[in-house]
């Protein structure tokens, strides 16, 4: 089953504080969509309004046709919409077992140790790790966590923000490859807000550009990493690659 995602003329913030002004995405399975721009642009604050966790003033968000930016964040995640954000995304007073187990609370014993043994074969790291506690890990192996966690949930909705912050390069790859394999392999829509704006596109698919809470750019991350104007003028981008 198809599972598409759109946001449609979203304006959203916290509260008294608009920061989104009639954004709107489709993200859809097997494509890594990717929302880029600079700091304080409203990029954290898309997923977020996703996620239910924002104050929504117009527009509305949907998942295969049906509304769902009126549920509060538990009923989204339950359709299958998981977001990872940036941090506080593991219990690092907990083992990696420990984990886990807060992630699949609601599925069954037997499903659950399918999707573990699943989330296992992509990060095999993490068998040698499950009673240690998350705090004692790197960050890369915390990230590990964290999208275990998500696939756990069988989401059909996975949304990174800032997946390599403060990650080694080595180690920033590996969760990008992660990422592309995910989204070449298991039907997961994948939505991507990523500081290594060059790389984000490299791997993606289909790209929105935020400046100040307002979309400028929408189209595929081919045409945006040719867009030399907005590259320089809004990504740092001084040099250009195909993906």
């Amino acid at each position: 089953m198809v599972r598409l995602l759109t946001v449609e003329k979203v304006s959203s913030g916290y509260g008294s504080l608009q920061v989104l002004n009639e954004v709107s995405l489709r993200a859809e399975p097997n494509r890594i969509t990717v929302i880029v721009g600079p700091n304080g642009s409203g990029k954290s604050t898309l997923l977020k309004t996703i996620a239910g966790l924002t104050s929504l003033y117009q527009g509305q968000v949907t998942l295969d046709g049906k509304v769902i930016s009126n549920l509060p964040p538990h009923e989204i995640a339950r359709l299958g919409v998981a977001y990872l954000p940036q941090t506080e995304s593991t219990f690092t007073k907990l083992t990696v077992a420990e984990n886990f187990k807060m992630a699949g609370y609601t599925v069954d014993m037997k499903d659950f140790q399918e999707r573990k043994a699943s989330a296992l074969k992509i990060f095999p790291k993490l068998t040698a790790y499950m009673n240690t506690r998350v705090a004692n890990l790197s960050g890369g192996e915390r990230q590990m966590v964290a999208m275990s966690m998500a696939l756990l949930r069988k989401p059909n909705t996975i949304m990174f923000d800032e997946p390599t912050a403060n990650l080694a390069p080595v180690i920033a790859t590996q969760v990008l490859d992660t990422i592309v394999y995910l989204s070449q392999n298991t039907g997961i829509t994948i939505i991507l807000v990523e500081q290594n704006a060059t790389r984000a596109l490299q791997i993606g698919h289909y790209a929105y550009l935020l400046v100040n809470g307002s979309t400028v750019f929408e189209g595929t991350t081919k045409a945006l990493l040719e867009h030399k104007e907005l590259g320089r003028l809004y990504l740092g981008l001084t040099s250009f690659s195909n993906p």
